[in-house]
């Protein structure tokens, strides 16, 4: 009586699953193409940018102290500094006469989307790390089934064929996950040094412009 019930699901789930081998073949070939396409910009990311954009941020501290703020936003449109982050240091600038708690605000916030941009850049090779391996032992166990079948009947070139797919996407998967994850570390590294060195640029701004609100008021006071 079971088997009644149980030969039609079973032809339903062989069917769904071999369905299934032709997409996730696709889409594992698609994130190994992704996986290189990311290697080549970290690759041009690391010649063409970094080495360029390279700040010396203890510098840019120490002149911060002894500038006033024409000469600070001049000192920080002429330095190596990322342009994104010249515009965020801008903005905070612009908005320096603001009051203590609501500057800190928008320094936080200015911090906020700039790691949001880069999260949005890591997620890339993140999803490829998960799926990659994912998908390919998915397009390992689909062809093992029809594999097997073939070995009981002898069916030898069908099981070696069978086995052959199964291997290529095994290995397939493993380099595009591989590879992505390589890629993320590196970037996050990267990123994260970009956003410290915003965070103590923006805390060193925001101590010049304390001062400079202590001394015009002691210069109020003492008129």
């Amino acid at each position: 009586m079971t088997e009644i019930y149980l030969i039609p699901l079973k032809e339903t789930m062989h069917t769904i699953s071999s369905g299934l081998l032709i997409p996730t073949i696709t889409i594992l070939l698609f994130l190994l193409a992704l996986s290189v396409f990311e290697l080549g910009g970290v690759l041009v990311e690391a010649i063409a940018v970094r080495r360029r954009m390279k700040v010396n941020v203890r510098e840019l501290i120490s002149s911060f102290q002894q500038k006033d703020i024409g000469e600070i936003m001049v000192q920080i449109e002429l330095s190596r500094m990322f342009r994104r982050h010249k515009a965020a240091l801008g903005e905070l600038i612009e908005h320096r006469n603001l009051p203590a708690a609501s500057l800190q605000a928008m320094a936080r916030q200015l911090l906020a989307s700039e790691e949001l941009r880069y999260v949005r850049i890591t997620n890339r090779t993140d999803l490829v790390t998960r799926l990659g391996p994912m998908l390919g032992l998915m397009a390992t166990l689909i062809p093992l089934g029809p594999g097997l079948i073939a070995l009981g009947e002898g069916d030898t070139k069908t099981l070696a064929d069978s086995l052959l797919t199964a291997f290529d996407a095994t290995v397939t998967g493993l380099a595009a996950g591989g590879l992505a994850y390589a890629i993320s570390r590196q970037r996050k590294r990267w990123y994260e040094d970009n956003l410290s060195s915003l965070e103590v640029l923006m805390e060193s701004l925001m101590e010049v412009f304390a001062r400079g609100r202590r001394i015009e008021e002691q210069k109020t006071l003492e008129e």
